[in-house]
């Protein structure tokens, strides 16, 4: 009867411990939006069009395993709704006209804002 009695109690003090033992610790997460993370040299975020370097060869086009998530015709467009950032893209591009961003906010209520446009000329 007084064990049954103490178990409870145990436990609640035990629970005690382990909150103020943790308390005690550094936050993991950060207050975003206030801080921010900053991404080390090889994060894969936006990808960021430079059009005096591209020669409208089309193979990043070609070489994106999602298909119509880059089209080059009248304009060229990415479509980040549908890119992975798998950054084959960027490989492959021989005159480095695509360029990874430490970027990683893109969220957004409409679809059609996920959606880079730029005439080509």
């Amino acid at each position: 009867m007084i064990n049954s009695f103490f178990n409870p109690v145990k436990e609640l003090f035990r629970g005690l411990y382990i909150t103020a033992k943790n308390s005690l610790k550094d936050n993991v997460t950060l207050l975003y939006p206030e801080k921010k993370k900053n991404m080390n040299k090889f994060f894969r975020g936006k990808i960021q069009y430079i059009k005096e370097n591209c020669i409208k060869c089309k193979l990043c086009q070609r070489v994106c395993p999602s298909k119509n998530t880059i089209q080059i015709d009248k304009y060229y467009s990415i479509n980040y709704a549908q890119c992975i950032f798998c950054g084959n893209c960027v490989e492959y591009c021989p005159r480095q006209a695509l360029i990874l961003t430490p970027n990683y906010e893109l969220a957004s209520e409409n679809k059609n804002d996920l959606i880079f446009k730029e005439e080509l000329i």
